[in-house]
């Protein structure tokens, strides 16, 4: 069966907010078939405890048919899918970090004898409990009442083995002016037996070659994405525009010794605005 969720990428963010989850470091977790194992650290940013629980699933990026970004994720992968979620394991399962304190969560590999070269995928799941919300709206009595929020944080796991590469196609790029954004859309297809990590970067110039508008934002395209971006722009003169779209397999986020190499993908195209 297969479901669809809402992809987190950077939801570890540091906030002083009553009930937030923890940070989760690093946003990745690439491992490989020598060593067989890897760790995430978690710190509790919070003024209370926060009750961790660790899971793993199956899943990968796909778009919707308005161009989101979700995370599709399936239950029982069959043997098709490059699915490593069955044979991870995460030390502690279940595990409560102190206000102010960091816990180590470390990942250990059992693949299956006779596992073919390539790249395999998994998510980590770290769900939070911890602090209290106050509802508002309630009457003013001696009763307080709040919620206890669990936050759901999702970082990928890719693990490899053997011979792997990686690249991605770029096409059907094209742009479509609403008021103060330029809506871009484009097609991009994974190639080789490993997942494209990088980053896609897209500027808008005039004919005088003055930037109007940019975005650069990570993605990782595991089979084939037709994502949508807004690229804020202001209010644009009339006129014939230039907009070009690179796809690099670089990532601030990310170490580089983490990324496969792969060529740059480019692409141009004329956005008027009538």
């Amino acid at each position: 069966m297969k479901r669809a969720l809402w992809l987190v990428f950077a939801t570890a963010v540091a906030v002083p907010l009553a009930g937030q989850g923890v940070v989760v470091a690093p946003h990745a977790v690439i491992m490989d078939h020598r060593s067989r194992s890897g760790s995430v650290l978690l710190y509790n940013p919070n003024p209370e405890p926060a009750e961790i629980t660790i899971s793993l699933l199956y899943g990968y990026p796909v778009t919707d048919s308005t161009g989101n970004i979700v995370l599709r994720t399936v239950e029982t992968p069959d043997s098709t899918e490059p699915s490593a979620a069955g044979w991870l394991q995460a030390f502690p399962r279940r595990l409560t970090v102190a206000p102010l304190e960091r816990q180590t969560i470390r990942l250990l590999a059992r693949p299956p004898a006779g596992l073919k070269d390539g790249e395999y995928w998994a998510r980590l799941v770290i769900a939070a409990k911890g602090g209290r919300v106050p509802v508002t709206g309630v009457a003013d009595t001696a009763i307080k009442i709040g919620l206890t929020l669990e936050v759901r944080t999702i970082i990928g796991i890719n693990y490899r083995k053997g011979a792997v590469q990686t690249g991605v196609r770029l096409s059907n790029v094209r742009a479509t002016p609403a008021g103060d954004t330029v809506q871009v859309h484009a097609r991009l297809e994974r190639t080789g037996n490993a997942a494209f990590i990088g980053t896609v970067h897209a500027v808008l110039t005039d004919s005088t070659g003055r930037k109007r508008g940019e975005f650069a934002l990570p993605l990782g395209v595991y089979r084939t994405l037709e994502p949508r971006f807004a690229m804020p722009v202001g209010v644009l003169p009339r006129g014939r525009y230039r907009l070009r779209v690179d796809v690099e397999a670089k990532r601030e986020d990310l170490a580089p010794e983490l990324l496969l190499s792969a060529p740059a993908a480019h692409d141009s195209i004329e956005v008027r605005i009538p």
